[in-house]
């Protein structure tokens, strides 16, 4: 901090990731990601139509050499795939935006499910969702049945339901609500996700279309340091998710294909109960529902512009659980709609609807790649016939051209190091999910991503079992094949060429089996002591009546920095509390806090963690909004809840 310049200049609030619609592409630009992609195919096919042909499969190996065509044909049939739909980005059109200040036709209500996530993370979602424009009811759908919940909900104008029981999680929550209250569209937004102040005003002109069913827009997240994402050179963030949801979700309005993904969305009632409310027989009602509504009939929508954040998992554990749910109910989804045979479907629709969900088998191919050289290494067998000299280049030069067209397809989303990382780290969830296809267990329970502080300790994710046992098995396949070369094992390698291609495979695959290891036991994803996301700002503020810079600000607390002499003493402040005030767009803000550490600084100054006294969720909501909308509501949102109804409709409440 500069002590000679006035705080007054000090004005940076929080930002985060620039969450508009993408521009459109250039012709020329298209028209090179399509050639490069054709391109791929062309050789793809070349070098497959080659590897049949010319008989380099050698069925005297078959156990390795027909695994190793099966993953090779696998992966370019995935290319084709992504190929196919990802050929044109976004083909919705975006319909004008309804005046912010205009009532609506049509009853509005968001509504936020809820089980366990703690007061601090649904705060900001409630307090921002109350102050959405136009006219709505927000309410709050508590399957833990808590009063501190219910006041939180009453004191920020919210309406509050609970239910008997939770079966059918989600989905139950939801279509209890449906029987309550009264409302043309619903919104619904998952406990961590914020609406920005433009969520309803962007999507309500879709539904002048009485056909639409739903508007879905992306999930994004504010918490850029979870497991999933990672800060990358050139100062751009990578996130797991972002290739779905800013590129092959949008793509699916040109096929009439997308779906519910079970937040950041608008649905109409009336489509929701022409297919008998949210569908139960699947722990991903979102797309399950999405399939129905469509063989109803009905249409979709995807808005490919950001309208709301929230949080992704943090450690390893929620992560693998998140990813472990999601594949599940694809399985359930294939069995129980079969969109590829089952009827109602047009066929662009069926197609879009399998490339998503059969993308949930690529981890077989990927533990294919990592099996297949440790068994060549390890026995000598030879999956292919060919020379040397012809095999390699061939091979290298197919993968380097799809590696180059799935970068292009992908819009600059797939880093492929990242991208290879991510699906390593996927396999122990995905892998056995996907046996459910086979063997379909009953009455599985809905298992909810934790979010939010869990505990003061900082215990570590322990590495599964699948990657230490690849791991472990590489590292013995590198050791035993340097021992074969040496003549210290009684293998002889025939064709020493295929077992050194092998033996760099196997090195590779190990140096990302122990670049996920260590992601998973590393001690920033140790699980989460937070209880909200810390983001950096550059403010003016003062403390006890001294002036500090607030250099970060959170929900639940803040960080602020300036020279020793002007900070207060810590234990006049841990015994009388201070208040600390700030101008954030525009609305003044005084917070009662707690100190909970002090730092010294290498450059002589000195920082202060400070933890935000309990009772004060009115002037906390007004932070959440100004946060994650940009502007700040006149008064504390401490109105009663209201309730909008329509005229000569009875209507219930449940407690």
């Amino acid at each position: 901090m500069r002590t000679n310049a006035p705080f007054v200049h000090l004005t940076a609030p929080p930002t985060f990731r620039d969450g508009r619609r993408p521009a459109a592409e250039s012709p020329r630009r298209v028209a090179t990601v399509r050639l490069v992609a054709v391109a791929a195919l062309v050789v793809t096919t070349a070098y497959l139509t080659w590897r049949v042909a010319a008989g380099t499969v050698n069925l005297a190996a078959w156990w390795v050499a027909v695994p190793l065509l099966l993953a090779e044909i696998h992966n370019a049939f995935g290319l084709l795939l992504y190929t196919v739909a990802l050929w044109e980005v976004d083909g919705g059109p975006t319909p004008p935006r309804a005046a912010a200040n205009t009532p609506p036709d049509l009853l509005i209500a968001v509504l936020i499910p809820t089980y366990n996530e703690p007061v601090e993370v649904l705060l900001p979602t409630v307090a921002a969702s109350v102050a959405l424009r136009p006219i709505h009811d927000t309410w709050v759908l508590d399957d833990g049945r808590r009063d501190d919940v219910r006041r939180m909900a009453d004191q920020l104008g919210a309406l509050y339901l609970s239910r008997p029981d939770n079966a059918h999680a989600k989905a139950g929550n939801l279509n209890h609500a449906l029987g309550v209250i009264d409302a043309d569209v619903v919104a619904v937004l998952d406990a961590d996700h914020v609406p920005t102040a433009d969520f309803l005003v962007a999507t309500l002109p879709y539904f002048d279309d009485p056909r639409i069913a739903f508007v879905q827009t992306p999930q994004d997240f504010y918490n850029l340091d979870s497991f999933e994402h990672q800060r990358r050179g050139n100062g751009r963030v990578f996130n797991e998710e972002a290739v779905f949801y800013r590129v092959i979700a949008p793509a699916k309005n040109r096929w009439q294909a997308p779906f519910w993904c079970g937040t950041c969305a608008l649905v109409r009632t009336d489509a929701l109960r022409s297919v008998g409310g949210v569908a139960t027989d699947s722990v991903t009602e979102d797309i399950h529902t999405s399939i129905r509504m469509f063989r109803a009939g009905w249409k979709g929508a995807y808005h490919n512009e950001v309208l709301a954040r929230g949080l992704a998992p943090d450690d390893a554990a929620s992560y693998l659980l998140q990813r472990n749910r999601w594949a599940l109910g694809a399985m359930q989804v294939l069995r129980v709609e079969n969109p590829l045979f089952g009827p109602g479907l047009a066929p662009a629709q069926r197609l879009a609807f399998m490339t998503t969900l059969f993308g949930w088998f690529d981890s077989w191919r990927t533990l294919a790649y990592m099996l297949i050289p440790l068994a060549v290494v390890a026995t000598g067998a030879v999956p292919i016939l060919a020379p040397g000299a012809v095999f390699v280049p061939f091979f290298v030069a197919t993968l380097a051209v799809q590696f180059v067209a799935l970068r292009l397809l992908a819009r600059g989303h797939y880093p492929p190091f990242l991208s290879i990382l991510f699906e390593v780290l996927r396999m122990p969830a995905i892998l056995p999910a996907t046996l459910a296809i086979l063997a379909p267990r009953r009455n599985l329970r809905f298992r909810v991503t934790p979010k939010g502080r869990r505990g003061d300790g900082r215990a570590r994710v322990p590495v599964p079992r699948l990657h230490a046992a690849l791991a472990v098995g590489s590292a013995v396949g590198m050791a035993w094949f340097a021992a074969s070369l040496a003549g210290f094992t009684p293998l002889h390698y025939e064709i020493p060429w295929a077992a050194v291609g092998a033996a760099a495979f196997m090195a590779m695959n190990l140096g990302f089996l122990l670049a996920a290891i260590g992601r998973i036991r590393s001690s920033r994803f140790a699980g989460n002591r937070r209880a909200s996301v810390r983001l950096p700002v550059s403010l003016a503020a003062t403390l006890d009546g001294r002036e500090v810079e607030l250099i970060d600000l959170s929900l639940s607390g803040a960080r602020v920095v300036g020279p020793p002499a002007a900070l207060p003493d810590t234990v006049q402040l841990a015994t009388g509390g201070a208040n600390l005030l700030f101008n954030l767009h525009g609305g003044h803000f005084r917070l009662r806090v707690a100190p909970r550490r002090r730092i010294e600084r290498d450059d002589g100054e000195e920082e202060l963690g400070l933890e935000f006294e309990a009772a004060q969720d009115g002037e906390i909501a007004r932070l959440a909004i100004a946060v994650f909308q940009g502007r700040v509501p006149p008064e504390l949102v401490a109105a009663p809840p209201t309730r909008r109804r329509r005229a000569g409709r009875a209507s219930r409440v449940a407690a």
